[in-house]
């Protein structure tokens, strides 16, 4: 019976992204376009949100391996469609407010977690370093370092996870009641929302601009995963072999010096390959809803659920209150 029920759930899985893919593959079809326009990246999030919720995970090793990679073969080709000049304009805001922010929001995060509600050192740690940098990205290069446990890395995990599957939702609502432009939103989006997946799909929710924005400061503050694992070595006597550093960044920045110096003169050649970075990146939110299932949210706890609301209050407040003023 059990069998039979893990079948079914396949099936259904499988069903929805070859129907996911499918519409993706219709919006290029000019006479089949406008049946298109509902799949969005939030709209992807929710449906995978809610098949996990419902069904449970169908493969949670795929989802996390297919997501990982269709992410940042998606964050590079979303730089054919930037230019470089534009780009460091928009972002050199949220790009100085960077350094104060990393270092404030790991402070802030153990004291409120480890100190204020008794959460495990380690978790406080890696669910503080989520929100600094960038979340589920920050964790995984973090917590190996500072040797943390299969559990607390999970838990740290599903924390930052819960948050970002309400933020892509949440931040583009709030940006229009509150009339932030294109770069204000971009901005916010990249120093207050944990993943990059959902930064840059709150950023394409909003505007073409926002994208560029958020896309740019979040992978300048991704950057901040070196050091800060060097730091954190020190501070928990962990293992500095496993430091990691994020290559698909570097990827990232020669597709915007390709596009902005070599393909100027072909427009329509960065145009087709962003594009196709935003279809992945649909898709890809789709794979990251489907992980969130109910025993992730039971494993999380309210200590550390708490925590990583908490702060993500704090950043976001703060860092609006910065734009803005």
């Amino acid at each position: 019976m059990e069998h039979l029920l893990v079948r079914k759930r396949r099936l259904v899985y499988s069903a929805l992204v070859a129907t996911l893919a499918t519409v993706l593959v219709a919006s290029y079809i000019p006479s089949l376009s406008s049946y298109t326009n509902w799949l969005t990246p939030p709209v992807a999030l929710f449906l995978g949100l809610v098949y996990a919720l419902i069904c449970g995970q169908a493969f949670p090793t795929f989802n996390k391996k297919i997501s990982k990679y269709l992410l940042q073969y998606s964050v590079v080709g979303l730089g054919f469609g930037m230019n470089l000049y534009a780009s460091l304009a928009s972002g050199s805001a949220g790009m100085s407010y960077t350094l104060v922010s990393v270092v404030g929001t790991l402070a802030l995060g153990y004291f409120i977690g480890h100190k204020l509600l008794g959460v495990k050192k380690t978790t406080s740690y890696l669910i503080g370093s989520g929100t600094a940098i960038c979340g589920g990205s920050a964790i995984a290069a973090v917590g190996p370092v500072i040797r943390a446990k299969d559990s607390e890395m999970s838990v740290a995990l599903g924390t930052i996870f819960i948050l970002n599957a309400v933020a892509l939702f949440l931040f583009p609502y709030v940006g229009h009641q509150l009339n932030l432009t294109q770069q204000q939103f971009g901005t916010w989006a990249a120093i207050a929302i944990h993943d990059t997946s959902s930064v840059v799909g709150a950023g394409a929710a909003y505007g073409k601009e926002a994208l560029e924005v958020a896309t740019t400061i979040k992978l300048t503050r991704a950057l901040w995963i070196i050091p800060v694992s060097i730091v954190s070595s020190f501070i928990f006597k962990g293992d500095r072999k496993k430091i990691s550093i994020p290559w698909f960044i570097l990827f990232f920045v020669l597709a915007i010096l390709l596009n902005t110096f070599f393909l100027s003169s072909y427009p329509a050649f960065g145009h087709a390959i962003s594009g196709l970075a935003k279809k992945s990146l649909t898709i890809t939110l789709f794979f990251i809803g489907a992980s969130l299932s109910v025993d992730v949210i039971k494993q999380v706890g309210i200590k550390p659920l708490l925590q990583g609301v908490l702060l993500w209050i704090v950043v976001s407040i703060a860092s609006l209150a910065f734009i803005l003023f």
